[in-house]
């Protein structure tokens, strides 16, 4: 009986891997470059955009908004303060421990952030380009890799 330990399987640094890693660097560039320019042309920061498409899933803590966005809490207030002064979003204590304090997208809001969501262009035409069964491969393949990357317990 073998009681060696098993090694996990890490992807080797071939050609493929580094052709697959660059072009996701591109992938993610071009949507972040499309993304910020749909949110400036609704008189929105990219950050705010990112708020509010978080607050789609419902209202969240601001220190799970900070932690999400990779962002100070003071940062993330100031965010919220001024897409409160708009209209886009409320804060209301949470009716479990008031001490901490949720953000929830109005209509206004909700509106802004599909609006936004549906402008984005991107990726409709490459994808279009593909398949229904593709789509929903490479959908499958990034959620294996997302879910992978994410580790245990996450």
């Amino acid at each position: 009986m073998d009681t060696q330990p098993t090694e996990v399987a890490t992807p080797q640094s071939d050609e493929i891997t580094r052709e697959v890693v660059d072009l996701m660097a591109n992938l993610v560039a071009l949507f972040h470059r499309e993304y910020e320019e749909a949110a400036a042309a609704r008189s929105l920061t990219g950050a705010q955009a990112k708020v509010l498409a978080l607050l789609r899933r419902g209202p969240l803590p601001m220190r799970h908004i900070a932690q999400t966005l990779s962002c100070e809490p003071s940062n993330i207030t100031g965010i919220v303060d001024r897409l409160e002064a708009r209209g886009f979003v409320t804060r209301e204590a949470d009716r479990q421990d008031r001490r901490v304090k949720l953000v929830a997208a109005t209509e206004t809001g909700s509106a802004a952030s599909e609006e936004l969501r549906e402008s984005l262009n991107f990726a409709r035409e490459p994808l279009a380009a593909l398949g229904p069964e593709e789509r929903t491969m490479l959908r499958d393949l990034l959620r294996r890799m997302l879910t992978g990357a994410s580790g245990p317990g996450a």
